[in-house]
């Protein structure tokens, strides 16, 4: 098995795999800790699934379904960030936004006149299939987005913290709130490329949910977080490398062990804590 793999490392369709296997487990890994301690799973999974409307229709145009589920999540995180500040709003925004978007791209499958087979992709996740061009425009995607989460990080850890304190100090909480959603529709864009628009809430929010489980300290939090998305990711397609099951099954499954490691070992990590204090 070992000998296969490193056979396989040869081939460039792998190596454009672990690569973006990589760039994607960093930023989700880094978006995750925030999408869990604000709240915002279900707006994780419109904007997955908002994007794949975006990719059916960009598909029907004859343009590339990667840009078409990046710009479907960028505006679907525009609605949801100018229209769903308060938390109570919030769900109801990304109820009615996703519910549109699906309609949408059902109208535009049933448009295409040939097999869709690209948007299937974005649906279950095709990281094999990932070309050097897509694998530029997702370093371009990711640095744009590490770069835009360090100069915020520290006013977006106070707005996710403390909101109305943030904003009594003079934090732009709205601003923020959109901005974040920008990184957070970019993240998805990503992480689809691995795991498919059906099983998004595996990096996004697992990596995240598990950091929060070892530590309460954000920034060994952030960095639990990435290392648990790296795990997932990185094994997974390694995992699918020498086998015939699909990457996101082994991706889903390394992030739920994760994740049930850290709650049963959290009681542990508490004790062992309380002992040195």
């Amino acid at each position: 098995m070992i000998g296969q793999l490193v056979h396989l490392l040869g081939y460039e369709f792998v190596q454009n795999a672990l690569l973006a296997g990589i760039l994607v487990a960093v930023v989700a890994g880094l978006v995750s800790r925030f999408v869990v301690a604000r709240n915002m799973s279900f707006a994780v999974h419109a904007l997955a699934e908002v994007g794949f409307t975006g990719s059916a229709g960009f598909i029907l145009l004859g343009l590339s379904p990667v840009l078409g589920l990046l710009s479907g999540s960028m505006i679907t995180a525009l609605f949801i960030g100018a229209l769903g500040l308060r938390i109570r709003e919030r769900d109801s925004v990304v109820g009615v936004v996703m519910a549109f978007g699906l309609g949408l791209g059902v109208l535009f499958i049933t448009l295409y006149s040939r097999y869709a087979s690209e948007a299937f992709a974005i649906l279950f996740g095709a990281i094999t299939a990932v070309s050097r061009a897509d694998l530029i425009l997702l370093v371009a995607v990711a640095v744009i987005t590490i770069v835009g989460l360090g100069i915020m990080y520290r006013p977006l850890t106070f707005a996710t913290v403390d909101p109305i304190v943030a904003e009594a100090r003079g934090v732009p909480v709205r601003l923020i709130s959109i901005l974040f959603l920008m990184m957070l529709a970019a993240a998805v864009a990503e992480a689809v490329q691995v795991v498919g628009v059906l099983l998004i809430l595996t990096l996004l929010i697992t990596p995240g949910a598990t950091a929060e489980r070892l530590t309460a300290h954000p920034g060994r939090a952030t960095v639990a977080s990435i290392g648990v998305a790296m795990l997932a990711t990185v094994g997974g397609i390694l995992l699918a490398l020498v086998t015939t099951v699909p990457v996101s099954f082994y991706v889903t499954t390394i992030a739920f062990v994760c994740y049930i490691g850290a709650r049963l070992g959290s009681p542990v990590l508490e004790r062992f804590r309380d002992a040195r204090v």
